[in-house]
């Protein structure tokens, strides 16, 4: 597999080395020998799923707080996305940077990203699927958000927003002082 580091600290392009003959291909997807060979976190709690019936779709922007250490890596296993990850770790080098990925069926891309990023994404596509594995076990009281479309972060999403939850819709504006704040106090393990 390769691994390409890109614009914020710690988050990793990732791509298959396929193998094809006259069946069809094959690939590994995932190796943790190798994670740990690029500082990346190779523990596996959970793997998720999510299907989105329309384009234009939008998930997120989800992170989980110190004391609560969610990696994750994405793949779309059906259709296409933009995957949104920006930093919002207030020590971070790469501090309020963010990274924009189309991640499709077609290509086959994974991508990890360590914890406590702000992560969202967008289809592009009608009938998507999304799968993502991430480090530690959901915990409801781990998890804050921010609005998809704050101007603090600079994400220009592809695409007209035609379905987001409730919940997505209502985070709160990102606020320095506040998002230092929820990272000083972090969660209780």
């Amino acid at each position: 597999m390769k691994y390409t580091p890109l614009g914020v600290d710690g988050v990793h392009l990732v791509e298959m080395t396929p193998f094809t003959d006259e069946r069809g291909g094959f690939a590994r997807s995932f190796d943790t020998a190798e994670f740990e060979a690029h500082g990346m976190r190779p523990e596996v709690a959970q793997c998720n799923v999510s299907w989105n019936h329309r384009a234009g779709t939008l998930r997120g922007m989800h992170l989980s707080l110190p004391g609560h250490p969610e990696s994750k890596f994405i793949r779309c296993t059906r259709g296409a996305i933009v995957d949104v990850a920006v930093d919002v770790r207030p020590d971070s080098p790469t501090y309020l940077q963010h990274v924009q990925v189309e991640l499709s069926a077609e290509n086959r891309l994974g991508l990890y990203l360590p914890p406590h990023l702000a992560h969202g994404y967008q289809t592009l596509t009608d009938d998507t699927e999304v799968l993502y594995m991430v480090s530690v076990p959901y915990a409801p009281g781990a998890e804050v958000g921010y609005r998809y479309d704050d101007p603090a972060f600079g994400v220009t999403w592809p695409r007209e927003v035609t379905v987001i939850s409730d919940k997505d819709a209502s985070w709160p504006a990102f606020g320095e002082a506040a998002n230092t704040e929820r990272f000083r106090s972090g969660v209780s393990a």
